[in-house]
């Protein structure tokens, strides 16, 4: 019923779509030891949306994110990205693949040798840009408010900063798709809702199409779909508004009356 429901709501040609995922199933382990995290996922993802990616602990959400982002193999099903279904890729076609994907992990995984310019410039020296690196860099982490912590290590920088800096590193070439893992988890409420406000101006400016995972119902209302994924099986798909009106009032006491203003 609910496949049904997903493919009359959202039918986009192929062409118009970032991710195209096809009775996908993904398991750990082998043999006796095998268990099922992923039950016969399809999903389409247009370009130029903005997806929340919703659920409990567990279910399977960050597997589903990496392997959108071809840092897993597929094991069984179909799975197109960007244009390029990942079955049967090799690895230096699944780097390819990943140029063009923007990554926001929980752990921000930086360098603590390097400014946070410095690692923010990193991923702009991996399309060849060197003379601008900086430029870009400083632009970007002062897009997310930290114009004034441009040549700070890591150990200079507090866990929020940090984040952001990560982010700024995912950011900064303005990929075509972006991936995020609980982007805002470690940042406060003003700083959240600056990430959330810049993934929401190049999604709508630039049709970068984002898939992202997050707990944090103060940044709901940035999202064009919230999908909710339970015991690795898709539950729902739909709008903010069918979200919302599917929750008792019990379950939303948590958010807070102004989640839903821009």
């Amino acid at each position: 019923m609910f496949k049904a429901q997903q493919q009359s709501k959202f039918e986009p040609s192929r062409d118009n779509l970032a991710v195209q995922i096809q009775r996908l199933n993904y398991f750990f382990g082998a043999g006796d030891l095998s268990k099922q995290v992923l039950f016969d996922i399809s999903l389409e993802l247009p370009k130029g949306q903005i997806v929340i990616l919703t659920g409990p602990s567990g279910s399977g959400k960050t597997t589903l994110l990496t392997l959108a982002g071809a840092l897993r193999r597929l094991q069984e099903g179909s799975l197109r990205v960007l244009g390029q279904e990942l079955v049967g890729l090799g690895d230096r076609a699944l780097v390819n693949i990943r140029r063009n994907i923007g990554f926001i992990f929980q752990a921000h995984n930086l360098f603590e040798s390097l400014t946070a310019s410095q690692n923010v410039e990193m991923a702009v020296e991996l399309t060849g840009d060197f003379a601008s690196k900086r430029q870009q860099a400083v632009a970007m982490l002062s897009a997310l408010g930290l114009d004034d912590r441009v040549d700070y290590k890591p150990q200079s920088l507090s866990g929020g900063q940090k984040q952001r800096v990560a982010i700024a590193r995912a950011l900064v070439n303005h990929p075509k798709l972006i991936l995020a893992d609980e982007p805002t988890a470690a940042l406060d409420k003003k700083s959240g809702r600056d990430v959330v406000n810049y993934l929401h101006n190049l999604s709508r400016e630039e049709g970068c199409t984002v898939l992202m995972v997050t707990h944090d119902n103060r940044i709901l209302d940035v999202a064009d779909r919230i999908i909710n994924l339970v015991d690795g099986r898709l539950e729902s798909d739909s709008s903010l508004n069918a979200f919302v009106q599917s929750k008792t009032k019990d379950s939303l006491t948590d958010i807070s009356a102004d989640m839903f203003i821009m």
